[in-house]
């Protein structure tokens, strides 16, 4: 069974038009039913069991014949029993997602015989995936790990501990052994770690800090973005970030916040949230001029920034943590990448041409 697998990784992957074969020759994901499992529909069986593919897209792939029961093509009302055989069937064979190493740039801050910490530039990707299955992070740490025998990039007792964002820019921890991947995932676990972000979002926060808590969930509306819900709903995984004001630019604050927990989208959803989208961050409305004059001059001046920074304006700034072996405490810092920086240095530049009376009547 693979873990990660999506039901658009299935029916959306572009087939090979050489491609022959009856359809449902390949098989592409498997499961069997637990011997205590309840009748249940098993569209609403497969959405809990791939958590990152919405009902509809199970309801789709079901109509297309692609969700075997048994050896025998389902609806999406079938109500699966105890050790039924779930299949996921196509007409073509699986993409081979094993990880090569792959010669890429890659930005080493820190690394020894048991750890590595590396500095991901945005815009690439963290793990291989559907659409991406070259080209991450996790083939470049292959290559450059390539020389050291005990390090496999397919075994998953090894290598990255946490993810960002394809379009986050930042600092990242590998463990190189079996031993400091053990380590440091407990680390996480049990929150222990240090991480802080910079972040520029859209409004004036009124307070100086703050503590936002809500549980992460999958937007029903949008597979692709996270929503919050409340931490008594039982929908979701707990989150909680920390928030602090760093610097005001009237319309956009810049903000450091601090992570108890890794939840997707974490930052972005809870910002969000909060009515405090991230600047450029088109998936949650931060490429909307929410806040601002109507001007022709500050419309320009915002499609500039937009240009300066192309992604959302999120930065993994620090971590901390434990060495696996040593028992020291290590931290790293990372400075702003170029866009971000520009990005500042123009709201920066937008404040030493304005007035108290600027802001007046700026939305919080």
């Amino acid at each position: 069974m693979t873990d990660d697998l999506t039901i658009d990784d299935i029916i959306e992957e572009p087939q090979d038009e050489t491609t022959t074969g009856e359809p449902g020759q390949f098989e592409h994901w498997r499961m069997t039913v637990d011997t205590g499992q309840q009748p249940v529909r098993i569209d609403k069986f497969l959405a809990e069991h791939m958590q990152h593919s919405s009902r509809n897209r199970i309801q789709t792939a079901a109509d297309a014949g692609c969700i075997q029961v048994n050896g025998k093509p389902v609806k999406s009302n079938y109500k699966v029993r105890p050790n039924d055989v779930v299949t996921l069937m196509l007409d073509r064979p699986r993409h081979d997602t094993s990880i090569v190493a792959e010669d890429l740039p890659l930005n080493v801050v820190y690394e020894d015989s048991e750890v590595m910490v590396v500095n991901k530039e945005a815009g690439m990707v963290v793990h291989p995936g559907a659409g991406n299955f070259t080209g991450t992070l996790v083939n470049a740490i292959a290559w450059h790990l390539r020389d050291l025998k005990s390090y496999d990039p397919n075994d998953p007792e090894v290598g990255l501990v946490h993810r960002i964002d394809k379009d986050t820019s930042g600092l990242l921890v590998v463990a190189k052994t079996p031993q400091a991947k053990t380590s440091l995932g407990l680390q996480f676990f049990n929150k222990t770690t240090h991480r802080s972000y910079n972040a520029l979002v859209w409004g004036n926060l009124t307070e100086d800090e703050g503590r936002i808590e809500g549980n992460i969930a999958r937007d029903p509306k949008d597979r692709l973005r996270m929503t919050v819900m409340s931490p008594d709903s039982g929908i979701g995984k707990e989150a909680v970030t920390h928030w602090r004001v760093l610097e005001r630019f009237g319309y956009v604050t810049l903000v450091e916040c601090r992570l108890e927990t890794g939840r997707t989208h974490q930052i972005r959803a809870h910002m969000k949230h909060i009515g405090h989208p991230l600047f450029g961050d088109e998936r949650y409305g931060g490429m909307e001029i929410l806040r601002g004059e109507r001007s022709a001059t500050y419309k320009a001046f915002i499609n500039n920034c937009f240009k300066a920074c192309s992604r959302q304006a999120l930065h993994a700034r620090t971590l901390g943590f434990v060495h696996p072996k040593t028992k020291q405490q290590m931290d790293f810092t990372s400075e702003w990448p170029d866009d971000f920086a520009q990005l500042i240095e123009k709201w920066r530049g937008y404040m030493k041409g304005t007035t108290r009376d600027t802001f007046s009547t700026a939305q919080q």
